[in-house]
């Protein structure tokens, strides 16, 4: 089974969650991040909701500001009114006919850090034929990456299946491997820092580094 994460994995969040993230810092601390502070941030690893990096950022600034207050602000740029925000800017990084091999196959699942309502809208807008079971987003799990509890809950659903996971953060790996499951490390050479974060899957022990996930097919022959 291939459990997929899905920003950084089967979509860019460079101009979606991260833009997100990169304006309401703006607003609330009058500072610009760049993508690169993002990646440096989640290369430390426990940073993997996008509302605790722009906390970190918006008080290291000496600004104030509520955790539900930056949650709520950054959760309307990306929705917008009626689906006309940020989310309107996703790009799917996945070529035509790649899911479709794999399911062929493979029984695929998603383990991602977004919740579900942004999940399903995602997943029915670029591949509605394609079968993804189970889906775990964050409101399914009582600890967020790098805690384990969502690839534990698929061992639980889909028991007795040999299970990779293929993610793009320290996170996912670190993830991975506290659930004793294989992992894949995505390191695109579109995303900053993209060499450091290559250098830190392979010292995690990932059991590959790929450039995109369209080289999967690839390195399971």
């Amino acid at each position: 089974m291939i459990v997929f994460d899905m920003d950084g994995v089967l979509v860019d969040p460079s101009e979606t969650f991260r833009r997100a993230l990169i304006e309401t810092v703006r607003y609330f601390a009058g500072i610009r991040m760049s993508q690169d502070d993002i990646v440096r941030i989640k290369n430390r690893g426990g940073y993997n909701d996008d509302s605790e990096i722009a906390l970190l950022a918006i008080r290291s600034a000496g600004a104030a500001a509520e955790p539900a207050e930056i949650r709520e602000f950054g959760r309307g740029l990306y929705w917008g009114d009626n689906g006309d925000g940020l989310i309107r800017n996703e790009r799917w990084l996945v070529r035509a006919g790649v899911l479709e091999r794999l399911v062929a196959r493979r029984r695929l699942g998603i383990f991602t850090g977004r919740g579900m309502q942004s999940a399903q809208y995602t997943l029915n807008r670029f591949c509605p034929s394609i079968e993804f079971d189970p889906i775990v987003t964050n409101e399914k799990v009582e600890n967020l990456k790098p805690a384990p509890d969502g690839l534990l809950r698929i061992k639980r659903e889909v028991p007795g299946v040999e299970m990779l996971f293929v993610g793009d953060n320290i996170d996912d790996c670190r993830s991975a491997n506290s659930a004793g499951v294989r992992f894949v490390g995505i390191a695109s050479r579109e995303t900053p820092r993209h060499e450091e974060t290559r250098a830190l899957f392979e010292e995690l022990g990932a059991e590959a580094v790929l450039e995109s996930v369209n080289e999967l097919e690839d390195c399971l022959r």
